[in-house]
């Protein structure tokens, strides 16, 4: 009997004349025009129409803003967003689901400390259905007592077990190191709250906060934009209100200082983040940014990943990213990583930002992340609930489909010196700030030795 051995990866990648050599980048491509209308209705609601003939479907999505002063407000919030689709004065919540499905369509409502959004599909030719419905919950709503105590108990008791989980302590210790008590570190009520959450506020807020004044409704499919337009007319004119819907008080800009080392006891795994300020998508220098980040940290090749995780396996995953809020903008470098790694992995970690302002990626490296960031845009663009994800997000600084359109030619023009200089100023060690969740006990004598880190909660250096 035979045996067949395998070729390991080095093997294959190698010929007799030496490393196999990889196929030329493709050309690039450019992002195709939209047919579409961008419109503001009487009542103040902003809608984007937009023509895209994929699958005979179209996409919904609402962004109202959301943000509220009461400390109790993002527990209201998340019951709310839970109660939303479960009654009106015309359709119990089997009636809205029964509705819905029989015109293959779907509704759907989440919150943040931003936003509250709805999204949703259906069969391209039952659009005034979907809209029916649609309006219905937004004028309608009932928040029947007895939902909305089954609702908060069931949140109460979800919210219970993710605070326990690394991943969220780690993001609720960086908002505060980043922005101390801003509202937007109010990504996760407390369990407690959402359990104390009444009906008649849940009520209260929706009337107050669920308006059409400073919202934006997307809409992406098989459809002419201007039947589009006219539809929602026609569904939601009757929605109104005297009030704006509120954004959340501009963010401060990031102070660069110390990692704080986050206690987490016996935790067997470190939870690394850090973040400093960068610049929004209306910045001349974002489309430079954005390579620079794909080089850091932002795929599977970059410089990060090929570190710490493919040559010292430090970490399974490691990442860098954009978080957009309002007009501010902040870059993110993610990595878990074992108890017995973590000072090495943030040494590493630390390193490579220097590295990329002092060392930057080469004509080869910008060639090969700019093809990733056009393609992966093309990608996410391709269908109609990606193109209205897109074009959602974008919303919120006044942009379009214009803007989708062009950002591929933006980053085609981006040249190796100016992602030099974005990396040299946006990804300087020193502009950092950030934490580390994980077993102090265990963790401190290491990184107090490596410096630029601070204990919390009284253990070691404060």
């Amino acid at each position: 009997m035979s045996v067949t051995s395998h070729r390991s990866a080095e093997e294959i990648g190698r010929t007799e004349l030496g490393p196999r050599q990889l196929p030329p980048l493709g050309d690039l491509k450019h992002g195709a025009e939209l047919s579409h209308v961008d419109t503001v209705l009487a009542n103040g609601l902003r809608v984007l129409a937009v023509h895209k003939p994929t699958v005979p479907m179209v996409e919904l999505r609402l962004t109202i803003p959301f943000a509220g002063d009461d400390p109790l407000h993002s527990a209201t919030a998340e019951v709310l967003a839970e109660t939303l689709l479960t009654g009106t004065r015309r359709r119990d919540r089997v009636r809205i689901d029964t509705d819905l499905a029989l015109i293959g369509g779907e509704l759907g409502a989440m919150v943040d400390p931003e936003h509250l959004e709805i999204g949703g599909s259906a069969l391209a030719d039952k659009l005034p259905q979907l809209l029916d419905v649609l309006a219905d919950v937004l004028t309608e709503a009932s928040y029947v007592d007895n939902e909305v105590r089954r609702e908060a108990d069931r949140i109460s008791e979800r919210i219970a077990v993710a605070r326990t989980q690394p991943k969220v302590i780690a993001r609720e210790a960086l908002q505060r190191r980043r922005y101390g008590d801003h509202p937007y570190t109010r990504e996760v009520p407390k369990a407690e709250d959402v359990a104390a959450v009444v009906p008649e506020a849940v009520r209260s807020l929706h009337a107050a906060s669920v308006v059409p004044n400073g919202a934006t409704l997307v809409l992406v499919g098989d459809v002419d934009p201007d039947t589009m337009v006219a539809e929602i007319e026609r569904a939601l004119g009757a929605w109104s209100s005297d009030a704006r819907a509120r954004k959340l008080p501009e963010l401060p800009d990031l102070v660069p200082g110390d990692v704080l080392l986050v206690a987490r006891p016996g935790a067997v795994q470190s939870q690394i983040r850090l973040s400093a300020q960068a610049v929004p998508r209306t910045d001349p220098r974002y489309p430079a940014l954005q390579l620079a980040n794909l080089a850091y940290g932002g795929y599977f090749s970059s410089r990060l990943v090929e570190n710490i995780r493919e040559d010292k396996g430090y970490t399974y995953g490691a990442h860098s990213g954009f978080e957009f809020v309002g007009s501010k903008a902040t870059v993110q470098v993610e990595a878990d990583t074992a108890s017995e790694v973590t000072a090495a992995a943030l040494l590493e970690t630390r390193y490579e930002l220097g590295r990329l302002g002092l060392v930057p990626p080469t004509d080869a490296e910008v060639d090969s992340v700019r093809q990733y960031a056009i393609g992966t845009l093309l990608i996410a663009s391709s269908s109609q609930s990606g193109l209205a994800n897109q074009l959602s997000a974008l919303a919120e600084l006044g942009l379009g489909a214009e803007w989708l359109s062009e950002h591929p030619a933006r980053l085609a023009q981006v040249t190796t010196e100016q992602v030099a200089e974005a990396a040299l100023e946006f990804f300087a060690p020193n502009r950092f700030t950030g934490v580390v969740v994980g077993d102090a006990e265990a963790l401190a004598p290491k990184l107090l030795a490596l410096g630029g880190v601070t204990v919390d909660d009284g253990i070691g250096a404060v």
